[in-house]
């Protein structure tokens, strides 16, 4: 895809050059090359992230990279800039480039046999571990603000992706489950005392990067304080429709329970929460009359249906 003028203009800040578009979803990040080799250059949705949450992003996941935990490190302007504010009020960052290729596709069955499939997931399970103990380890600045994924964050009067349960592509019954998903979700978290802190908060299929059975893990845009088990929620609700999905389940769990407690049954009710946030989102983004809406609902519906009484 042609490389717009605004990501000619952002990369010059790298001393880069925009090679081409490679994703477009909440944020528009294209291929950059330069003196850096290969880098992932970022164009921030306007509105989405302030400033200072975009900045606190780039600290975090530089300690986290100075840790020795997989994830892509920020680069740094010629100017020593973490971050650009261009012209046209669009911010733009950029990470160093991952090798590899992704876990999967949402929407697509796994391709890869289910013994590797199982150690895959297993390693998935060890790294959210690593990257959640790395978190807690560090010292955040004074400065250091994100989104909160907490019961008022994922089923509030007010969820940071919007009141799912209004979606004005469900059927009057999808909405009143939706309604019903939501109110079992605030009297459960009302008692729940997991573990809470810095969390990645969007463990999809193509944010699993994989090379030569490692594990790395991209795009931190939506991170922020959360609820530890919503990580492995979030990587299990592109499988709900895979027939080896409780091997996998298992095989997840067993690796985050190398070191930190968890168990299916509380991993399957985050998966219900990021579901229902799902709903939300297609909401401002997505047009009305798309497929996506519908089978987002209809995922979240069955869910539901499947796990609240």
């Amino acid at each position: 895809m042609k490389v717009g003028e605004t990501a000619v203009t952002a990369a010059a800040h790298w001393g880069g050059t925009a090679r081409c578009l490679i994703s477009h979803r909440e944020n528009a990040v294209f291929e950059m090359a330069g003196p850096f080799g290969r880098a992932a250059l970022r164009l921030h949705r306007p509105g989405y992230q302030t400033a200072a949450a975009i900045r606190s992003e780039m600290w975090w996941i530089a300690a986290l990279a100075d840790a020795g935990v997989p994830v892509p490190g920020p680069l740094r302007t010629q100017a020593g800039d973490l971050l650009v504010h261009l012209e046209n009020g669009v911010i733009a960052t950029a990470v160093c480039w991952v090798q590899g290729s992704p876990l999967g596709v949402t929407g697509k069955p796994f391709a890869a046999p289910l013994p590797q499939l199982l150690d895959l997931h297993c390693a998935l399970g060890r790294l959210l571990a690593t990257l959640h103990r790395a978190s807690d380890a560090l010292r955040l600045p004074g400065d250091f603000v994100r989104h909160r994924w907490d019961a008022d964050g994922l089923v509030g009067d007010t969820p940071l992706w919007g009141p799912f349960w209004d979606h004005l592509a469900a059927t009057s019954g999808e909405r009143a489950l939706l309604l019903r998903a939501r109110d079992s979700l605030r009297d459960w978290l009302k008692d729940y005392d997991g573990d809470f802190g810095l969390i990645h908060a969007d463990v999809l299929r193509e944010n699993v990067f994989v090379s030569s059975g490692s594990l790395a893990l991209i795009d931190f845009d939506d991170s922020g304080f959360g609820y530890r088990v919503y990580d492995l929620g979030t990587a299990m609700l592109g499988n709900l429709a895979e027939p080896a999905y409780r091997d996998l389940l298992d095989a997840l769990v067993a690796g985050y329970a190398e070191t930190r407690r968890v168990d299916p049954q509380t991993v399957e009710m985050f998966t219900l929460a990021r579901a229902c946030a799902s709903v939300g989102w297609t909401m401002p983004r997505i047009p009305l009359h798309a497929e996506v809406n519908r089978s987002h609902i209809r995922r979240c519906t069955a869910l539901a249906a499947r796990l609240i009484p």
